[in-house]
């Protein structure tokens, strides 16, 4: 008998409709971190304001509260139906920002709309590529497609933050904000060009109409499953902790710790996002190449804790460089837990589930923008070093005692969120 072969880093693409949906990841990726650059800077700059740029970031993630119930959706209607008409609206919102550019009429309450309206989609759009990713590719081949997904966002990091960085302080923002709106536009279309006719969905099409819709009794089953699926419920608890106490500095204080720490501009900022970026573009080609070595369960603990160690260091250092190194370590951290996380729920979840499982992890995603808000307030109060460091031993210690808690179900070898 010869030895099971493992797949190369490469192998999903041979999927033709995971190739399809990888490129929109890409572009839409692209578009988002730069729409998030240029907004962010823009609040920044007219209002001075540390609570304005906290209150755009979590405006951003508003739309988490909706996650669940659009899982539902998606698993009603399936996955790529809910995710073209998400990125049409992407790129309904971007045509009115370049129209109200032109007019020369942006403000930054305006801004704020715009990042309401956004946030109602974003949260769910990242859930459902994620969900239909796992319905498009084989089951031998989902961490490594994981991996690959992943690297969209972290090359969109890497771009949003240098080229649109480079490109707002070059040419502006109307010109950067016609490129953010055309690179909607193909992820949209590519989008469009995945197949959905599969006898899979065919079968749970049929399934789904033979049934009448009730969508809060089928998210209360996808919220049963996940609290009755130990491995699942300890899962869902680290992305609810990270993304209070990991998530808001790179996310969403950056800006904020670009000019007031390290006293440069948007060109450093962007080196700041890139750094991280660049991290977590090199933590998923690592788990690319031996992700079928990686058990997901340790991983996630191990290196969550890794990241607020990490982030911890760069609250003490004041030099641009040193921060860009820190940040690249933060972000490959970030990536060796968060990728492991995501495809331990989709590995192993029922497939009936899906949808419902990846809308309660989007969910999770909702302790970002209330950390993001209560972190503005406590900065103007105690001070920045001061409330991040706070979150960095809240993070510590809460992920120590999630490992504790569910020990048996996410660091036993035979558990099956270890299972290779």
């Amino acid at each position: 008998m010869s030895a099971r072969r493992h797949p190369a880093i490469l192998e999903p693409f041979r999927v033709r409709n995971y190739r399809f949906q990888w490129t929109a990841d890409l572009v839409t990726s692209w578009a988002l971190e730069m729409e998030t650059l240029v907004l962010g800077w823009y609040i920044l700059v007219e209002t001075g304001s540390v609570v304005m740029l906290t209150m755009f970031g979590a405006l951003l993630f508003l739309g988490t509260l909706l996650s669940p119930m659009l899982g539902v959706v998606a698993d009603r209607i399936g996955q790529r139906r809910l995710l073209s008409i998400l990125r049409t609206l992407y790129v309904i919102l971007s045509s009115v920002v370049v129209l109200v550019i032109l007019l020369d009429k942006l403000t930054s309450e305006l801004v704020l709309v715009i990042a309401l309206l956004s946030g109602l989609v974003r949260p769910s759009e990242h859930g459902t590529r994620t969900s239909l990713m796992a319905s498009l590719v084989p089951a031998a081949l989902l961490l490594t497609a994981t991996s690959l997904t992943r690297t969209t966002v972290d090359s969109a990091r890497v771009v949003g933050a240098l080229v649109g960085s480079g490109l707002f302080a070059v040419v502006g923002i109307a010109a950067t904000y016609l490129v953010i709106l055309m690179l909607f536009c193909v992820g949209l279309v590519f989008t469009l060009a995945i197949s959905i006719q599969t006898s899979e969905e065919h079968r749970g099409h049929s399934l789904r109409a033979s049934s009448r819709f009730a969508p809060w009794k089928e998210l209360r089953e996808g919220l049963g499953y996940v609290w009755r699926t130990p491995h699942v419920r300890a899962a869902i608890w680290i992305a609810v902790l990270v993304n209070f106490t990991a998530f808001p500095l790179p996310i969403g204080l950056l800006p904020y710790v670009a000019r007031e720490t390290f006293g440069t501009d948007q060109t450093g900022l962007g080196y700041l996002m890139a750094g991280f970026a660049i991290g977590s573009l090199a933590g998923s080609i690592i788990l690319g190449v031996i992700g079928h070595k990686v058990r997901p369960g340790r991983a996630m603990i191990l290196f969550a804790l890794v990241w607020h160690i990490v982030l911890a260091v760069f609250l003490c250092v004041d030099q641009l460089a040193l921060g860009i190194i820190l940040m690249g370590l933060a972000g490959l951290a970030h990536n060796l837990s968060m990728v492991p996380l995501v495809g331990l729920l989709m590995r192993t979840a029922d497939p009936a589930f899906r949808g419902r499982v990846m809308g309660v992890r989007m969910l999770a995603i909702y302790t970002l923008p209330v950390s993001l808000v209560v972190a503005g307030w406590l900065i103007e109060r105690i001070g920045f070093g001061e409330t991040m460091g706070l979150y960095m031993l809240i993070g510590i210690v809460l992920t120590l005692f999630i490992a504790l808690r569910w020990r048996e179900s996410v660091f036993r070898k035979d558990a099956v969120a270890n299972v290779m």
